[in-house]
């Protein structure tokens, strides 16, 4: 599904397709950064087009994802997802739990699956982490993982997809 997508956005427009594929939860910047390189796009194209994308969710994510969840909890099967979703995260984040904003920073910044902007804003939200802090924590988190996948592309050691 998401390689069907990816590919209609490219036939569409290639900028576009690396932002909106670094806003989705599974991919964000680790998929998107890879994808930019092998459309040959420069390095720095490429990492400020995922940077910027993976950047979209994450106000509304700060700002929404709790009263969201809270309304929609009343309906069976989002209760199940949500408690699903905010334990495993709980699971996961125990970095965070202990070291707040700083704790959040590294949890976005390690590019492996589970650790990112969406899951970073959902532990912000778990652990109460104020607004301004959350933002500049996931932010900084972003960066320092844009940065980490665009060397491990540019070293050769990044997984490029079919272009």
């Amino acid at each position: 599904m998401l390689e069907g997508l990816t590919n209609s956005l490219v036939a569409f427009n290639k900028e576009i397709a690396v932002v909106v594929l670094a806003a989705m939860p599974v991919s964000e910047l680790r998929g998107a950064i890879p994808l930019a390189l092998a459309m040959e796009f420069s390095p720095f194209k490429a990492y400020v087009l995922a940077f910027i994308g993976n950047l979209i969710p994450v106000v509304p994510l700060l700002f929404f994802l709790q009263p969201v969840s809270e309304k929609l909890r009343h309906i069976s099967i989002f209760e199940k997802f949500f408690n699903w979703l905010f334990e495993r995260t709980r699971r996961k984040a125990t970095l965070i739990e202990k070291f707040e904003a700083l704790g959040l920073i590294l949890f976005v910044a390690i590019p492996l699956p589970v650790t990112g902007a969406w899951t970073g804003c959902v532990a912000a939200t778990l652990f109460k982490i104020r607004f301004r802090y959350a933002f500049a924590a996931v932010t900084a988190g972003v960066i320092i993982a844009g940065f980490i996948v665009l060397g491990l592309c540019m070293a050769g050691k990044c997984f490029y997809p079919a272009s």
